[in-house]
């Protein structure tokens, strides 16, 4: 007897479609998976087979042979256990060929004959529906993840048991009615009310948030440079629900998502710590998984104590942060992961943290300063469109009964200077200012004549790079939108000149 049924693979975040066949014919009693199949898939012989046992269901007596199609691309994880599973219920006549011919299955059988979850369901899902497939059974807990996808009926399966009640028609299962996604909580606990001072530094981080720049913070120890970017996704614009499915795509494919919340609707804040490696911040693994950077994608990634990452995993920030994706190369293929994130740094600016501070002296010699501060490159450093100085917090600010201005204040002005930026990159792809291509950029950075001077003076004073002045004219831009301006000033420029300065003063 022969059967076929859909099931779906998965590399890095493409899902693929893959055909579950088998055949039962006379001989030797034996269970054999062919296809390419690593060593996960090929264990799933010993746990289907506790599975029917304990579901009473007979295992058949006879020679089977499983083929996993195509027969040339590899075939990982536990994945593809229910649709083997199926194809053994077939073969039992269980099921009957309209039952399965517009479904696919998907999940890991254990051996008490329960489902268990598995990662990337929802990009698997959205194959699925593209396929013209009507039906897709996941493990219960993946059901919500996969129900936020329209057009397919999403059925929660629990037991090997209970699949097998369905087909029977002894108990039919109800697809899973959609996910309903709930208004996101944007604050949380962290607030910038409870931020002193720092004006300067706040303003910096506004201006960051509106247009997605990326922001470097320098001061020392006890400044508040932590505080204030550990509060940043307070102030960032809501998703739209096309990031949203981005977003959630990554992180199903990590597994990290919640099975109570299946969607990401707040703009993910990713802080690893300085001792990260490289395949742990761009992604890797014999099969590649997403790293900190993908995982941060349409969000934020806050690298605190810059200068102590090691320099292979700052250097591989570069092209990312450039192309806004990351392609990782194996022997069997090779896996790309979008990331297009806001990075945000905070560094001391030498050994003992005070080089620079108007009270405390520094004991660093000047050459260990330069040692510490060329941890972080020149390119790299050019690639930071905000640079701010962080001064240590007054006496007076701290002890100010004055209530600062809170997140919700400052996130209605981003949010409104993001609106601009939407409905002026309708159509286009483009997301933000900091997204702005060469291309069109005197197009949609027009300039008084009086701005331009100064940006002509600006550029041959400093001796700029033609990728800083993109980044001043970008960020002048994000300051423009937030005075509601269409064209802009010397003033937006004099902003976004302000916040380039701090290479000149520790890197000169």
């Amino acid at each position: 007897m022969f059967a076929k049924i859909n099931s779906l693979g998965l590399m890095g975040l493409n899902a693929f479609p893959v055909e579950v066949e088998i055949e039962s014919s006379k001989g030797i009693q034996s269970f054999d998976i062919v296809g390419l199949a690593d060593v996960a898939v090929r264990e799933s012989r010993e746990r289907i087979r506790s599975a029917l046992r304990s579901s009473s269901i007979s295992f058949p007596t006879r020679k089977i042979m499983v083929n996993l199609a195509p027969a040339d691309k590899k075939k990982s994880g536990s994945v593809h256990d229910l649709g083997i599973t199926v194809a053994l219920l077939a073969v039992l006549g269980l099921t009957a060929p309209e039952q399965t011919e517009k479904a696919a299955f998907i999940g890991e059988v254990s051996l008490s004959g329960e489902i268990r979850a598995v990662a990337g369901v929802l990009p698997m899902t959205i194959l699925a529906r593209s396929m013209g497939l009507e039906e897709i059974y996941v493990p219960f807990d993946n059901a919500r993840e996969a129900a936020v996808i329209e057009g397919i009926k999403v059925y929660g399966v629990e037991s090997v048991a209970q699949l097998a009640m369905h087909f029977s028609g002894r108990a039919v299962m109800m697809p899973a009615s959609s996910a309903v996604i709930g208004e996101p909580d944007y604050f949380g606990t962290l607030d910038f009310a409870d931020v002193k001072g720092q004006q300067n530094a706040k303003k910096a981080l506004e201006i960051a948030a509106a247009g997605g720049h990326n922001a470097l913070m320098i001061g020392a120890p006890g400044s508040g440079k932590s505080m204030l970017a550990k509060r940043m996704p307070s102030i960032l614009p809501r998703m739209t629900f096309e990031e949203s499915i981005e977003t959630t795509n990554i992180h199903s494919v990590a597994g990290l998502l919640d099975k109570e919340s299946p969607l990401v609707t707040v703009r993910p804040f990713r802080s690893p710590h300085h001792t990260v490696s490289t395949a742990g911040l761009s992604g890797g693994g014999t099969i590649p998984r997403p790293g900190e950077i993908s995982l941060a994608h349409n969000g934020l990634l806050f690298l605190d104590e810059l200068a102590e990452f090691s320099r292979p995993a700052l250097e591989i920030l570069r092209q990312p942060l450039e192309d806004r994706q990351v392609t990782i190369s194996r022997a069997q293929g090779s896996v790309t992961y979008p990331c297009s994130f806001m990075l945000i740094a905070a560094m001391n600016p030498c050994p003992c943290g005070y080089y620079g501070h108007p009270t405390r002296k520094c004991i660093c010699s000047p050459k260990q300063v330069k040692t510490y501060l060329s941890r972080v490159s020149g390119p790299l450093l050019d690639r930071f469109d905000i640079h701010v100085e962080v001064a240590p917090v007054e006496f007076s600010d701290l002890s100010s009964k004055e209530k600062e201005e809170s997140s919700a204040a400052i996130r209605a002005r981003v949010q409104a200077a993001r609106d601009i930026q939407t409905r002026r990159f309708a159509g286009t792809g483009i997301t933000c200012n900091a997204r702005i291509t060469s291309d069109i950029i005197q197009q949609v950075c027009p300039m008084t004549e009086k701005a331009s001077d100064m940006l002509r003076g600006v550029f041959e004073h400093l001796g700029l790079s033609a990728r800083a002045y993109d980044r001043i004219l970008k960020v002048a831009r994000t300051c423009a939108d937030m005075d509601a301006s269409e064209v802009i000033t010397d003033k937006h420029i004099a902003q976004a000149v302000q916040f380039r300065s701090l290479d000149r003063k520790y890197w000169d």
